[in-house]
C-alpha cells in the first residue's frame, strides 16, 4: 500500500480549509483517510498552519511520501526525513 501524506479540503466555496491527513494513495482527495496529522489556512495573511511534529516523522521514517505543498509546509516547518 502507498501511502501519501496530502491535504483534505474542507471549507466553504472559495474559503478553503484544509487538513494535513495520512491516506492510502488510491482514495479520492476528501475521501477515507488513515490519520489527520495536521491544518493548513492558505486564507489568512500570512498562510497559518499547525502540524503535529511527532507523528508527521513517524509516518516520514514509515515511507510515507509528502505531496509538493505538504512537503513546503514541513521545510516551513522544520520537519525533514
Amino acid at each position: 500500500m502507498a501511502v501519501k501524506i496530502r491535504l483534505k479540503r474542507m471549507g466553504q466555496k472559495k474559503a478553503p480549509f484544509y487538513r494535513i491527513v495520512v491516506a492510502d494513495s488510491r482514495s479520492p482527495r476528501d475521501g477515507r483517510f488513515i490519520e489527520e496529522i495536521g491544518t493548513y489556512d492558505p486564507t489568512k495573511d500570512p498562510s497559518e498552519y499547525h502540524v503535529n511534529e511527532e507523528l508527521a516523522k513517524k509516518w516520514l521514517s514509515n515511507g510515507a511520501q509528502p505531496t509538493e505543498t505538504v512537503a513546503r509546509l514541513f521545510k516551513n516547518a522544520g520537519i525533514e526525513k
